[in-house]
């Protein structure tokens, strides 16, 4: 059974579809569009196009295909550059689609050459990952990252369409499951409490029955945000909130270099450093911030750095993540379980404690 979900956009609305399986239906936009005269691309990564070559064809045929090195090695500007040559070797013109099939990386990457190619061209995202079906997927931030930061390179560029077949995560390495967990939590931290008691009582698993629903509400949520601030402008709250963890867990990924954490690891990371954060601000208690390690730790992902990093490198790679304002950073706090709030003009003595507290040196 098919469902679909509505992100409201004006001119940029878009719907995502759910099942367990959504090949035909995929298969079904690209003939569509195809006997409408559009040439169609396919940006997917090695792993998928090794594992899921039957549900590659499926939903695709002979269509052009490029595979890229799963991982953000891959979200760079050297990626960036063979996404746009291969378009230019398909001929890919104004009318033409690209297919985004994999997880965050390829989703943010495609998305970006499409916006830049022909200074902007359809694309759709087929998220294979937890982490992009409850996340990446949704809500047109595109980008890749650089050497001095993460997603500091991107564009607003709404998808014309979101599959999330979740019979694909049936492959799905149990690290990268775990990794999009760190977005489930979140969501459940910053706006839904009873997905939160939920997630403690039970974690959640492939095999969990209730995994669809859950990935369905995670992007309800992250809709409603998206529709009420869009280019996140909001000058409190709004999709900056989605951030949760996320300042933290970018310098978690750029000083131990990109690749050493998968993002999910990092934000859950990121989710401890906050939870810390708030109880410093005074928002939280300490069983708060034991429920939050307890949910992270569940859900096999790290409460605390594999090895020590330097305060100093994470602190300098903070102040160059894209979500500093006015020269000063903007962090996503808890005012408690299942409500955040945006704050700035933090301390630099608590940032540092509480990045100490998840094993900074």
């Amino acid at each position: 059974m098919v469902e679909t979900l509505m992100v409201s956009l004006g001119e940029r609305s878009y719907a995502i579809r759910f099942g367990m399986d959504l090949a035909g239906d995929v298969r079904a936009e690209v003939t569509r569009l195809t006997s409408a005269g559009r040439k169609i691309a396919v940006l997917t990564d090695t792993t998928f196009a090794r594992v899921q070559s039957g549900a590659l064809a499926a939903m695709f045929g002979d269509t052009p295909v490029l595979a890229v090195e799963p991982g953000e090695g891959s979200k760079s500007l050297r990626g960036l550059g063979r996404v746009l040559d291969f378009l230019a070797e398909q001929k890919i013109d104004r009318g033409g689609v690209l297919f985004a099939v994999g997880g965050g990386v390829v989703g943010d990457l495609g998305g970006f050459a499409a916006a830049a190619w022909l200074r902007g061209i359809d694309f759709y995202q087929v998220p294979t990952t937890l982490l992009a079906m409850v996340d990446s997927s949704v809500g047109g931030k595109t980008g890749i990252n650089l050497a001095a930061g993460k997603n500091l390179v991107g564009a607003f560029h709404q998808p014309r369409g979101v599959f999330v077949s979740t019979g694909l995560l049936g492959t799905l390495p149990t690290r990268e499951f775990a990794a999009g967990m760190a977005e489930v939590i979140k969501y459940g931290l910053l706006g839904d409490p009873e997905l939160l008691a939920q997630l403690e009582r039970v974690p959640l698993t492939v095999a969990s029955v209730d995994l669809a629903g859950v990935v369905r509400g995670c992007c309800a949520l992250k809709a409603r945000i998206v529709e009420a601030d869009e280019r996140e402008t909001a000058q409190e709250g709004g999709r900056a909130l989605l951030n949760l963890g996320h300042t933290f867990g970018h310098a978690v990924e750029n000083a131990a270099g990109y690749g050493e954490y998968l993002h999910g690891e990092a934000v859950a990371i990121g989710l401890c450093a906050a939870a810390r954060l708030s109880q410093k601000l005074g928002y939280m208690t300490a069983a708060d911030v034991g429920r939050v390690e307890g949910v992270v730790a569940a859900h096999a992902l790290p409460v605390r750095l594999r090895a020590p990093l330097a305060f100093g490198e994470l602190h300098a790679a903070m102040t160059r993540d894209k979500k500093v304002r006015a020269g000063g950073l903007r962090f996503v706090v808890l005012k408690r379980l299942g409500e955040a709030a945006t704050q700035s003009e933090i301390s630099p003595g608590l940032i540092e404690e509480s990045f100490r507290a998840v094993g900074a040196t």
